[in-house]
C-alpha cells in the first residue's frame, strides 16, 4: 500500500521539527559564550552550565523527533526547555524598554505556540497508539475465533 499524504507530511513535519531543534541544540553549543553571556544578563547563575544543559535537551529532544525514536521522552526533554527557557530567559513582563519587550514577547509568545504543537504530537502519537491496540485487539479476537 502506497503511503498516504498524512503519513508523508507526518515524516515531513517531523525532520522539519526535528531538524529545527537539533541545530538549535548545536548552536548552543557553537555560540555557547555569547549565549552565556545573554544569560548572564537574564539574571542566570551558572549561564555556562545552563546553556549547555539547554543545548543537551535541544540537541537529544530534536534528534529524538528526527528520528522518531522514543518521541515522547523527545518530546519531553523539549517542553523542559521550552517552559524554563519562555519563563526564565523570556519573561517579557519584566522588561521595562518597549523594543526589548516587544523582543522578548515574540520569543514567548513563539516557544508557547511550538510547546503546544509538541503537545499536540505527544496528544496524536497516545491517539495512533490507542487506535493501534483497539486494532491489534480486534485482530487478535477474530484469529481466536
Amino acid at each position: 500500500m502506497p503511503p498516504s499524504i498524512h503519513n508523508i507530511a507526518f515524516l515531513v513535519g517531523r525532520v522539519i521539527v526535528g531538524g529545527f531543534f537539533l541545530m538549535n541544540g548545536f548552536n548552543h553549543f557553537a555560540q555557547l559564550n555569547m549565549m552565556a553571556g545573554y544569560a548572564k544578563s537574564k539574571g542566570v547563575s551558572a549561564p555556562a552550565l545552563a546553556v549547555g544543559g539547554s543545548g543537551v535537551l535541544l540537541f537529544f529532544g530534536g534528534l529524538s523527533l528526527l528520528l522518531g525514536y522514543h518521541p515522547t521522552i523527545g518530546v519531553g526533554l523539549l517542553v523542559i526547555f521550552l517552559l524554563g527557557v519562555s519563563f526564565g530567559i523570556h519573561n517579557f513582563w519584566t522588561v521595562q524598554d518597549p523594543q526589548a519587550k516587544l523582543g522578548e514577547m515574540t520569543h514567548f509568545l513563539k516557544n508557547m505556540a511550538i510547546l503546544g504543537l509538541l503537545l499536540i504530537i505527544l496528544g496524536f502519537q497516545t491517539f495512533c497508539f490507542t487506535l493501534l491496540m483497539e486494532m491489534a485487539q480486534r485482530v487478535a479476537s477474530k484469529v481466536r475465533g
